[in-house]
């Protein structure tokens, strides 16, 4: 009798844990990609357990993705996710764990969004005092001679495309937020100078990084531009215009100069999807299947996020949509790995530096060697905008941020 009764306890229990399999499995791919990197990274910590959250970018892309999530879904939990991660390293008087201002990177300022949203959602005072911070810190950041901000105090004269997608969102709703309208000549004058200096004239597409002084080994000397037209460099510049022009009223002179440099840069990038994967490759401006050349998942990732919100708000035409929609497809083909509830975003690659040493010279060759692991935050953070987006939003007309 006492078996017999183990026997249906423990038969209750697999039935149990079938079923949570299965409602896991019937999840949209986005929510369960979004569970999972809650459970990976408790707390926002990127790196193993027992070490510290740490303020910078890596943290800033997954919390965008989350936060992104939140919005479509309206689920708590992403909302919670975030400020509790936020929240590790804010403390009550509004200091930041783990900041450096002198530093002057501005992959510190991505997070300031999430400061930002959660002033907004809360109405707590350290979240304004925190996200004042880093706007001093814009206000003292290192320029070029042309007034264009340095990536960083250890790189001087250096912008990178990279930069807009740490700076210039933050810097708009910001402005918007605390009515400082004068801001937004400076958000338009950064893209302005990276448009002249960057663009590559028969593709529209853009260099990685430009250095004004031309005095880095890696730089161009008639024109300043590192040497190579790569993905993801293209990719955050492609979704710092999308997450900018929302903070930018259409009536404001300001958003026909932005809106105009999307479409440029969005009909560069449209014109370099691969015909046969509806992808992109690594090195934009390569043919595709040439020697060492590849299709990385965060750079087509953001290319999708870019073009589906972009033509969900109307600052992209509709085709950029469609476009969006088969890039999509392809990545839940190519990068996506299920075994079980688990989800694995594959093909991403991890770090990339350009300029931070002699190594980091910007030649097609550095990024095709870059090592490629799955479930990287940038990946990650990439999947989650993506996603929220292409499963996320619903309707094509609806027209929240």
């Amino acid at each position: 009798m006492a078996s017999t009764a183990h026997a249906i306890a423990c038969f209750g229990l697999v039935s149990v844990l079938l079923l949570q399999t299965q409602a896991q499995t019937q999840q949209p791919l986005t929510i369960r990609v979004a569970n999972q990197a809650m459970e990976r990274w408790p707390d926002g910590r990127l790196d193993p357990q027992g070490t510290t959250a740490v303020w910078g970018f890596e943290l800033g892309i997954v919390l965008c993705g989350m936060d992104a999530v939140w919005r479509a879904s309206r689920e708590p939990a992403y909302f919670r996710y975030v400020q509790h991660s936020v929240d590790e390293l804010v403390q009550p008087d509004g200091t930041i764990e783990t900041y450096n201002p002198q530093a002057y990177s501005l992959n510190n300022i991505l997070i300031g969004r999430e400061l930002l949203m959660l002033y907004q959602a809360t109405h707590q005072e350290k979240y304004h005092v925190a996200a004042k911070t880093l706007r001093q810190q814009i206000g003292a950041q290192p320029r070029t001679l042309s007034g264009g901000v340095w990536h960083a105090q250890a790189t001087p004269n250096l912008m990178l495309l990279d930069d807009q997608f740490m700076l210039a969102p933050f810097y708009a709703e910001y402005a918007a937020i605390f009515h400082e309208p004068h801001d937004l000549d400076d958000v338009v004058k950064q893209f302005t100078l990276l448009e002249q200096h960057s663009r590559n004239a028969s593709t529209g597409l853009m260099y990685h990084g430009w250095d004004e002084s031309r005095s880095m080994p890696w730089a161009n000397k008639s024109t300043g531009t590192s040497a190579s037209l790569w993905a993801r460099g293209m990719g955050w510049y492609l979704m710092a215009l999308t997450d900018t022009l929302p903070y930018v009223p259409r009536s404001d002179p300001h958003h026909a100069v932005l809106q105009a440099m999307l479409q440029r840069a969005g009909s560069a990038v449209l014109q370099a999807q691969d015909a046969r994967t509806g992808l992109w490759y690594q090195i934009l401006d390569r043919p595709p299947g040439e020697k060492g050349n590849y299709i990385e998942s965060s750079s087509v990732l953001m290319f999708t996020y870019a073009f589906a919100k972009s033509a969900r708000l109307g600052n992209l035409p509709p085709a950029y949509g469609i476009s969006a929609r088969r890039a999509w497809k392809a990545i839940q083909v190519r990068f996506v790995r299920t075994s079980g509830a688990g989800v694995e975003i594959t093909g991403t690659v991890t770090h990339v530096a350009l300029g931070a040493t002699p190594a980091d010279d910007g030649s097609s060759d550095y990024y095709l060697r870059a090592p490629v692991v799955s479930d990287d935050p940038k990946g990650i953070g990439a999947f989650l905008l993506a996603g929220s987006e292409m499963e996320l939003r619903g309707s094509a007309n609806h027209r929240a941020r």
